[in-house]
């Protein structure tokens, strides 16, 4: 690995970003406050990060992410990894749970950046003029919450690690959308900024305590690790893959395949299943795959004992781009 990466891949935990990482370019520099502590990472995910096994090419432009404060931009088909990149990132440099926003053809901008419910405001501020209790709209933050994106782009120590999945399925306008809030690493919270108070306390996407949001404004200070994946089922404007780092990710093969089961499910298992992940390069010929198929087939083959091997790992790794691939239920041939 060269000696520049902060992020190496390997799975064990570190503080090295609080020291090498560089100061951002003087174009990528954010000034929100005051500082908010990375929250711990919780424990979620563990296996997923230190089993990956990323390439030199992923962790070379995970670290340019770093470095440039720019977002990631992982291609690639179904199970090539994308998503687990992310949790291995964020448990290796300690940069807390990762913040989850899936993306459909219905999700908004507004979306990732906060929810505010007025009709459970304005039921409660019924209520508390009956009883006499305080007024709901002294406490409006509690009707407020922040989306993933929006919790990203609290003012934290560290940079938060924002996963946005398949932004290839959003509507047209999303990327667009994204471009400004990228560049400025702010939002405004109009609701907050119409309040009489200068700062209100709102929930945040993780479930963690309340945080002050000051004249409405919620500003980034160490831009977040965004990791944005994609199928590769649609094109993205010139404007905005030029405001990323990209990264294409591929189906493993051969000595990489026998590596991934070994982290996942011991060395033990590689010598016995080498017929397995010989028979889904063999299938990845006719359509698409996914690695964890072949985890799957390698564990329930080792445990069952299973003397029909090769038709069950086949039953176990269908293809994921065709309706049927070639067997009936009854696991027969179709002729």
């Amino acid at each position: 690995m060269s000696n520049w990466f902060i992020y190496t891949g390997s799975g064990v935990p570190h503080d090295s970003i609080d020291r090498d990482l560089p100061p951002p370019p003087p174009w990528r520099v954010f000034t929100g406050g005051p500082t908010l502590p990375q929250p711990p990472w919780g424990g979620n995910g563990d296996h997923e990060a230190t089993s990956y096994q990323p390439d030199v090419r992923a962790v070379e432009q995970v670290n340019a992410a770093l470095f440039l404060r720019r977002p990631l931009l992982v291609t690639g088909p179904p199970g090539a990894g994308k998503s687990t990149l992310a949790t291995a990132v964020a448990h290796e440099l300690r940069l807390g749970p990762v913040l989850h926003w899936p993306i459909t053809s219905r999700v908004t901008l507004l979306d990732g950046l906060y929810q505010y419910d007025p009709l459970t405001r304005l039921y409660a501020a019924s209520r508390e003029e009956h009883t006499g209790g305080a007024a709901a709209d002294e406490e409006i933050g509690r009707y407020i919450r922040l989306g993933p994106l929006g919790t990203a782009l609290l003012p934290f120590d560290r940079p938060r690690v924002l996963l946005i999945d398949e932004i290839d399925k959003s509507d047209m306008d999303l990327p667009n959308d994204l471009l400004t809030i990228f560049e400025k690493g702010c939002f405004e919270i109009p609701e907050l900024q119409r309040h009489t108070s200068p700062s209100a306390e709102v929930m945040t996407a993780d479930g963690g305590a309340p945080v002050a949001v000051s004249g409405g404004v919620v500003r980034c200070r160490s831009f977040p690790l965004v990791i944005m994946t994609s199928n590769g089922e649609r094109e993205f404007p010139p404007a905005f893959l030029r405001r990323c780092v990209t990264l294409r990710l591929h189906q493993p093969t051969g000595e990489k395949l026998e590596r991934i089961v070994a982290a996942h499910l011991g060395s033990e298992l590689v010598a016995g299943s080498r017929d397995i992940v010989e028979r889904f390069l063999a299938r990845k010929t006719g359509g698409a795959l996914a690695t964890d198929q072949l985890l799957n087939a390698v564990y329930l083959l080792h445990h069952s004992g299973s003397e029909d091997r090769l038709r069950l790992a086949d039953r176990l790794m269908p293809y994921l781009d065709h309706d049927t691939d070639g067997t009936d239920p009854d696991g027969d041939s179709e002729h």
